[in-house]
């Protein structure tokens, strides 16, 4: 028997180290154990994957929580369920369709109109390398989910947050932004071929644009925005990369995925700690790598850029118009 000892001693102490490291490259717990009790939080995307967990973290810590996602039985299901392990009734599904400007300015309209204070908005919802599909208004599905959708929400919502100070906006972006270019001939991919990747990379490279863009307009509200990267996580946004798709790719890139891959528990973290952190209180327009601040990509951080992206987005979703004289929703197109 004593023979067995020693090897299971230094497979344990293998398995134990293994862990160990996967957490140290895909980054821990939230470090700070500040609750939110009464704080009204926006989480969209959040039926499942890291919004799920996001919202099930900040429900935890007290808050009255708003599960905005565009499919309403996965939803109504998510709420039901986070409700049920956190025995904090105020979690509630509204729909939420981020590719149509229409389904966004009637949830803001519904938040504003219902809700008393938005303390904390987590922009997480997310597309990632589909087919060249487009949105109701005729965008670039991945421009228009994961950047246009979010930029006129957050927009329609800020007298509500500003009128909520201290709040926070949290936009989840990617560390793909590093691979992207804002390319302001043809942003909404009408004459280049199509190229998913690409696309997907600008269109989180869009986010962490604006959101120092923001950060600079919000200066004295007691608005602050920042944007994070979450790590790789096993969720359903990887669904048409075809990563997993083939055996070979599974068995000579598994070790690798289990190592860098994260579940959406822990990809959750970030989020939660940019939501709730006090020694985040007053910190705007910077890039979170996981937990630690980290310089974005150069063309993040160009202000020229910045002011032209910010300029065009208004166009797009029809924000000038919107705030017209005469009250009207704009109903611009892309092109």
């Amino acid at each position: 028997m004593s023979r067995y000892v020693l090897p299971l001693s230094v497979l344990g102490t293998a398995v134990g180290g293994a862990v160990l490291l996967k957490d140290f490259v895909a980054g821990g717990a939230c470090p700070s154990k500040a609750t939110i009790p009464g704080k009204t939080v926006i989480v969209t995307g959040a039926n499942t994957g890291i919004g799920k967990q996001t919202a099930l973290e900040l429900a935890k810590r007290g808050g009255n929580i708003i599960l905005a996602c565009r499919d309403m039985e996965k939803c109504e299901a998510a709420a039901k369920e986070i409700r049920g392990e956190t025995l904090n009734h105020r979690v509630n599904a509204r729909h939420l369709d981020l590719a149509s400007l229409k389904s966004i300015r009637e949830f803001a309209a519904k938040v504003t109109e219902e809700e008393e204070h938005v303390h904390i908005l987590i922009n997480n919802a997310a597309v990632m390398r589909c087919p060249h599909w487009t949105t109701e208004d005729g965008f670039e599905m991945q421009l228009g989910v994961n950047y246009l959708g979010h930029f006129l929400l957050t927009n329609l919502l800020l007298d509500k947050l500003k009128a909520s100070a201290p709040s926070r906006i949290i936009n989840v972006s990617s560390l793909a932004h590093v691979a992207g270019h804002i390319d302001f001939e043809d942003l909404n991919w009408e004459k280049r071929k199509y190229d998913t990747k690409a696309a997907y990379c600008q269109s989180k490279l869009a986010v962490v644009v604006s959101t120092k863009e923001l950060s600079r307009r919000l200066q004295g509200t007691g608005v602050t925005v920042n944007a994070l990267h979450p790590g790789v996580a096993r969720t359903e946004l990887g669904r048409h990369t075809g990563m997993h798709s083939s055996a070979f790719s599974s068995f000579t890139l598994g070790p690798i995925f289990w190592l860098l891959v994260k579940s959406p528990q822990l990809a959750a973290q970030p989020s939660v700690y940019l939501a709730v952190a006090e020694e985040l209180e007053g910190v705007s327009g910077k890039y979170f790598d996981v937990l630690k601040e980290k310089p974005p990509a150069p063309e993040a951080e160009d202000e020229e850029v910045a002011k032209r992206l910010w300029a065009e987005s208004v166009r797009l979703v029809g924000l000038e118009m919107s705030h017209g004289s005469h009250g009207k929703t704009g109903q611009p197109l892309p092109k």
